[in-house]
């Protein structure tokens, strides 16, 4: 291989690995919101209380994602204010629906992890449709990979407790087939040989 061929074969490594790092940056924001409302739905889970702040924080989080990154996108001040007013509304829309959902009447019927479940639907559902208005396919895929959080994290909660009667059964069945086999043991082996 020349010198030549290798400088190139470089080069376009180097090109390559920074287009991704390009691209890995440009979708770090979806990913951190992704990652803070599955996180919101699994502390609440955990600590059975609601995290009312945190569910309101996290839609005007990504309403201003939704803003930054169609910014740039975007030409002229009447455009770009359009843009502000839009999502301002649309967000305003969804805090809104999600405070009807913690209010007290409200809250008495529904318990605390499915609350957390119904806010994460509400700002997933707000997240698609600002994602289909936006045109843009990674704030729809964001909305929607929330969407589908939802039954997943259902699902999880509800099979837990079969995952941990499965495992006290192999446990179980494996104690006794441990203390059977070594009952079963010829003299002189297992538990006797150590006196």
């Amino acid at each position: 291989m020349s010198d030549v061929d290798a400088q190139t074969e470089s080069v376009e490594h180097r090109s390559s690995h920074s287009k991704m790092a390009h691209f890995l940056w440009q979708q770090l924001p979806y990913a951190i919101a992704l990652v803070l409302a599955i996180a919101g739905v699994a502390y609440t889970n955990v600590s059975h209380q609601p995290l009312i702040g945190y569910w309101e924080f996290l839609a005007l989080a990504i309403g201003v994602v939704c803003v930054v990154t169609k910014w740039p996108e975007l030409d002229g001040k009447e455009t770009k204010l359009r843009l502000i007013w839009t999502q301002a509304l649309h967000w305003v829309a969804v805090l809104v629906t999600m405070n009807i959902m913690l209010m007290s009447g409200v809250q008495q019927l529904l318990p605390t992890p499915a609350t957390s479940l119904v806010l994460l639907a509400l700002l997933a559902l707000g997240t698609f449709l600002a994602g289909i208005s936006l045109l843009s396919v990674q704030i729809a895929f964001l909305g929607l990979a929330m969407a589908i959080a939802v039954p997943a994290i259902s699902w999880v909660q509800q099979s837990i407790v079969f995952f941990l009667l499965g495992a006290v059964l192999l446990i179980g069945l494996g104690i006794t087939f441990w203390l059977r086999q070594d009952r079963g043991s010829p003299p002189g082996t297992g538990n006797q040989a150590q006196s």
